[in-house]
């Protein structure tokens, strides 16, 4: 008797656990909307020296929320796809709490669309069939 093969058992997991992982995960774009404002950039980009960040916590890329541990890596950082996308995304704005609740229709404005276009059609037509009324 021969081996049997094995059916493949893959089924794409390895994408699945590294998506959820959370070891590395940086900041949402909402958070970091809030980094990019003057004040709060400014204390970022001169932050006190700090054993426990990599680099000391003086190499940080406030759009992308990472730090690095010199200059030069910084700089190659700024310089890749994944900067520029970052900032890319960046100049949509963040979705508000109001545009979400919109969204799920719990905002002010909760009326149907094209109601009044309907509306509009039936009498139109309605005056349409009455002249037709009058000329027979």
């Amino acid at each position: 008797m021969g081996r049997l093969r094995r059916s493949r058992t893959h089924h794409a997991r390895r994408d699945v656990h590294r998506l959820a992982r959370t070891r590395v995960r940086v900041k949402d774009l909402d958070q970091i909307e809030m980094d990019l404002r003057p004040g709060n950039r400014a204390k970022l980009e001169r932050q006190e020296i700090d054993e426990d960040k990599p680099g000391l916590g003086q190499h940080y890329c406030v759009e992308c929320a990472k730090y690095y541990e010199t200059d030069l890596a910084l700089r190659n950082h700024a310089k890749s796809k994944v900067h520029k996308r970052r900032l890319k995304e960046l100049k949509e704005p963040a979705y508000t709490l109001t545009e979400a609740e919109k969204a799920a229709g719990l905002g002010q404005d909760n009326t149907q669309r094209g109601v009044e276009d309907v509306v509009k059609k039936f009498e139109g037509m309605s005056n349409a069939q009455e002249e037709e009324k009058k000329v027979i």
